[in-house]
C-alpha cells in the first residue's frame, strides 16, 4: 500500500527507486581502501530479479485505510514561523531502542513454497532457527517485530536492540557474512538481501543445503509494507505480518501529520561521514532523499543534479549545493572527529548550514533501516528539524490485534 500525500510538497513520483547494486561495492571498496571497517549502515540499490511473492501461501492481506492515515490526508498539520526553527547541532533522539512485538510468539504456518528475490523457488519448512542479516538490520527488526525474536540464532550488527543483545554476530570485518559461524548455529532458515554477500558467500550459502531467502534491498517508505509482507510471508505468519504493517502505517502516517505546514522547504545535504578520510554527498535513490522529501526538505544532492546514489564531497560541489542544513549518521560524526572537525572539511563551514552549524545527527542503526520503526525515526527527525514536539504515536504503538494475528506457541 503506498501512502497518502505526507507533506505540502512539490508533486513527485512514487513507489521504489531503482539503482544498480555496483554502487553498494564502489563504496565498500572505497571505505577498504581507505584503512577503515564501513559503517554497518550503507547505501545499496537493489539488483533486478523478480520480486518475492508467495505461491503455496495465502495472498497478502491488503492494508486498509487507518484513522492516522485519513487524519494526515485531511487534518491540519502544526503551524510553525519557520524562523523559530531551531540552529546550532542537534541530536535526534529515541525515547527507547526496544522493539514492540504486534504479536507475542506467533505459530508459524508452514512449509511454504516461495520465490526468492533472486528468482529462486525456495520451500520454508522450519522458522524454528532464524539467521536474518543485512547492511541495516531491516530484517532483524522485522523478525522482531512479528513476535518471533525468540527463534533468532544469528544477527548483524546493526541489529542492536536490547532484545537481539545475546544474539550471536554472524557478520566480521567489513560487515561480510561469516559463512563458518553461520552454518555453525544450524539455521533452519536464513533471510538476507545482496548487501552483504559476495558471490562466494552466496555460492556457499546456496550450496549448504539450508533455505536460504533473499529480498528487496531497496530503502524508500513506500517499500516497507512489501518488504514485512514478504517476510511475514517467508516465516508462516501472514496475519501477523498483515497487522504489523498496519501498525506501521498508522505509525508513519501519525509521524507525518506532526511535519509543520510550513517547513520552508529547506535543503538538506545528506554526509556519510567514516573516520578522517570517508566523506559522502548522498542523492537520489539513497533512501536519505525519501526521508528528507518526506518531511518537508529537498534533498541537496538531488538538487545539485547528483544522479548516483552518493559522490564524494567537494568544496565547490557543497558550496554549490547551498543546504541549509546537514544530516549525519551520528557515529560517523563521532569517528570523523565531530562536529569542529566536521565544520573543517573545505566548503561545509561556507554554507548556510555550516554558519548556523545546523547540524542533525541520528543514530546510524535508526536513521536508513526502512522497518516497523520507521515512525519513530521521522517523529524524531520533525522533533530535530523543527524544534516542534516529537509526534504522539503511543496510541498505535502497543501491541494491538494480537487476538487476530496469530496464535501464541505454548
Amino acid at each position: 500500500m503506498s501512502h497518502p500525500a505526507r507533506v505540502p510538497s512539490p508533486a513527485r513520483p512514487r513507489g521504489l527507486r531503482r539503482s544498480s547494486v555496483v554502487g553498494v561495492a564502489t563504496l565498500a571498496a572505497v571505505l577498504l581502501a581507505a584503512g577503515c571497517a564501513p559503517l554497518p549502515y550503507e547505501p545499496e540499490g537493489p539488483t533486478t530479479a523478480p520480486p518475492l511473492a508467495s505461491d503455496s501461501s495465502p495472498a497478502p492481506t491488503e492494508a486498509v485505510a487507518l484513522d492516522a492515515c485519513a487524519a494526515l490526508e485531511t487534518g491540519e498539520r502544526p503551524t510553525v514561523d519557520p524562523a523559530t526553527f531551531p540552529t546550532g547541532p542537534t541530536t535526534a533522539t529515541f525515547a527507547d531502542n526496544v522493539i514492540d512485538p504486534i504479536v507475542s510468539a506467533p505459530t508459524p504456518t508452514l512449509p511454504v513454497t516461495l520465490q526468492s528475490f533472486d528468482g529462486r523457488e525456495v520451500t520454508v519448512a522450519d522458522a524454528s532457527r532464524i539467521i536474518a542479516v543485512d547492511l541495516y538490520g531491516t530484517l532483524g527488526e522485522i523478525v522482531y517485530s512479528l513476535g518471533l525474536g525468540a527463534n533468532v540464532v544469528g544477527r548483524d550488527l546493526p541489529t542492536g536492540f536490547p532484545e537481539a543483545a545475546d544474539v550471536p554476530v554472524v557478520t566480521g570485518a567489513g560487515h561480510a557474512l561469516n559463512i563458518e559461524t553461520i552454518l555453525g548455529l544450524n539455521p533452519s532458515v536464513i533471510l538476507t538481501d545482496a548487501t552483504l554477500l559476495t558471490d562466494t558467500a552466496r555460492s556457499q550459502l546456496e550450496s549448504s543445503g539450508i533455505p536460504v531467502v533473499y529480498f528487496d534491498e531497496a530503502r524508500t517508505l513506500d517499500g516497507i509494507n512489501d518488504r514485512i509482507t514478504a517476510v511475514a510471508t517467508t516465516l508462516g505468519v501472514p496475519e501477523a505480518g498483515a497487522a504489523l504493517v498496519e501498525r506501521t502505517d498508522q505509525q508513519i502516517c501519525a509521524a507525518l501529520a506532526g511535519v509543520p505546514a510550513d517547513t520552508g522547504n529547506p535543503l538538506v545535504a545528506f554526509l556519510y561521514l567514516r573516520g578522517s578520510n570517508i566523506k559522502m554527498l548522498f542523492g537520489p535513490g539513497s533512501g536519505a532523499d525519501d526521508l528528507i522529501r518526506e518531511i518537508g526538505g529537498q534533498d541537496a544532492g538531488t538538487a545539485i543534479g547528483l544522479t548516483q546514489q552518493y559522490a564524494p564531497v567537494t568544496s565547490e560541489a557543497i558550496i554549490s549545493a547551498a543546504p541549509a542544513a546537514y544530516l549525519v549518521m551520528t557515529d560517523g560524526l563521532e569517528s570523523s572527529g565531530g562536529l569542529d572537525a566536521m565544520m573543517a572539511i573545505p566548503g561545509l563551514a561556507q554554507t548556510p548550514a555550516g554558519q548556523d552549524q545546523r547540524v542533525i545527527d541520528m543514530d546510524g542503526s535508526r536513521l536508513l533501516t526502512f522497518g516497523p520503526r520507521t515512525g519513530e525515526t521521522i517523529a524524531s527527525l520533525v522533533e530535530a528539524f523543527y524544534g516542534v514536539p516529537a509526534p504522539d504515536l503511543t496510541a498505535v504503538t502497543s501491541a494491538d490485534g494480537q487476538s487476530d494475528a496469530g496464535t501464541a506457541t505454548p
